[in-house]
């Protein structure tokens, strides 16, 4: 698959010096589509069929009630709602019919495994289970994501200061790193791809010696023995600890206000 470049927003996230641009670039996205889909397009018969079938997940809802647009969001979870209960109701109806199943089946065949009927309730909880772990605002992003660690490869590739400057930087988030190490196995060969696998590995090394130090120095600094050391680079050192390890999800937004 190949994906439209668009290199200005990687550039920008990698000259912010954070943690990992990739997290900068996936909460970019994040908030501009919970804009959009509680802008003008909460009226578009389109986005509400797409709305429809995935649904938001928790944080997602979040994030919505968050942008204090109440009646928009709730507009998009009326025919949500809608659409959902339709499904529900078959859900039910199975999970009802193979509870009455088992209950009018012998407990002689229960016991050898015939009849009964746990097949249809568990069926039926498999498609409340899909119903609730969908997301359109994931999924999106999502490929947003796929298209901005292409472009980050293709600036490895095609320029030599990225490259540079990729090398000399924190590296990223594991879960990042997963997804680089996985697309360049797929995109890249030879001497191009170990320069990139072991530019990616030692940058992100490097950052996690560092915040090992960093994180310590603030435990540190509880101690009231330590009240006048200095800060260093600790002070934030928890915030950008978890965003290497998890991706970014506490501290400071990752791009400037």
């Amino acid at each position: 698959m190949r994906y439209h470049i668009d290199t200005i927003p990687v550039w920008d996230a990698l000259k912010l010096n954070g943690e990992c641009p990739l997290c900068a670039l996936r909460r970019k996205v994040e908030l501009m589509d919970v804009d959009r889909y509680l802008g003008a397009s909460v009226m578009e018969p389109d986005t509400r069929l797409q709305v429809n079938e995935k649904g938001f997940c928790q944080r997602h809802q979040k994030l919505l009630t968050e942008k204090k647009n109440k009646l928009g969001h709730a507009l998009m979870m009326h025919t949500y709602l809608k659409t959902t209960m339709k499904k529900t109701d078959a859900a039910f109806d199975a999970a009802i019919n193979g509870a009455k199943g088992d209950a009018g089946t012998p407990v002689f065949k229960r016991m050898r495994g015939k009849g009964g009927g746990k097949e249809e309730i568990l069926k039926a909880a498999q498609a409340l289970r899909a119903l609730s772990s969908t997301c359109i605002l994931c999924d999106s992003i999502e490929d947003n994501m796929q298209r901005y660690t292409y472009t980050l490869l293709h600036l490895y590739q095609t320029d030599a200061s990225f490259r540079k400057a990729f090398a000399a930087s924190r590296g990223v988030c594991l879960k990042d790193a997963a997804g680089l190490m996985e697309m360049a196995a797929a995109e890249m060969s030879g001497s191009m791809l170990q320069d990139f696998i072991t530019d990616l590995c030692n940058a992100t090394r490097k950052s996690l010696v560092k915040l090992e130090g960093d994180l310590e120095g603030f435990t540190l600094k509880f101690d009231y023995r330590n009240a006048d050391k200095p800060w260093g680079d600790s002070k934030d050192a928890l915030e950008r600890t978890v965003t290497k390890l998890r991706s970014w999800c506490i501290g400071e937004e990752p791009n400037p206000k």
